[in-house]
């Protein structure tokens, strides 16, 4: 077993995780990042996409997230995110008609806020969809 560090993910809803862990990895606006115990303290945005925890026992729990930010503290990392869903969690039928929606909205003449929205929601469901393919795969 190597350093951990206390982490939570939270969502508005819900925590989705508050334990140990030996590393977290999740997608930023600047790209893939992955954590250890003893990071500088630092605050970034989280971008649309997929996290993965390695708890202090070694399991590795993947999860779909939306938006948020993330904060590595001295004593905790905390994640918080509109939405975080394990894989099996994830409706798929709901995802399907999310992406469609979104991908009828962009086609539409619309202002740019509208247009970030859209892109915004479209990336949400693509990311639910690829997640929930690959617990499908297993």
């Amino acid at each position: 077993m190597g350093k951990t560090f206390n982490l939570e993910v939270l969502t508005p809803e819900h925590p989705f995780f508050e334990g140990k862990a030996e590393s977290l990895t999740v997608t930023t606006t600047d790209g893939r990042y992955t954590f250890l115990a003893n990071h500088a303290p630092i605050v970034m945005p989280v971008a649309v996409g997929s996290l993965v925890i390695k708890t202090e026992d070694g399991q590795n729990i993947e999860a779909f997230n939306s938006e948020g930010f993330l904060e590595y503290g001295r004593e905790l990392v905390s994640v918080y995110v509109q939405a975080c869903e394990r894989p099996e969690d994830i409706d798929r039928i709901r995802a399907e008609e999310a992406k469609k929606r979104a991908e009828e909205r962009l086609r539409q003449k619309q202002s740019m806020n509208e247009y970030t929205q859209n892109k915004m929601a479209l990336a949400r469901a693509m990311a639910r969809l690829s997640m929930s393919s690959k617990y499908r795969r297993r």
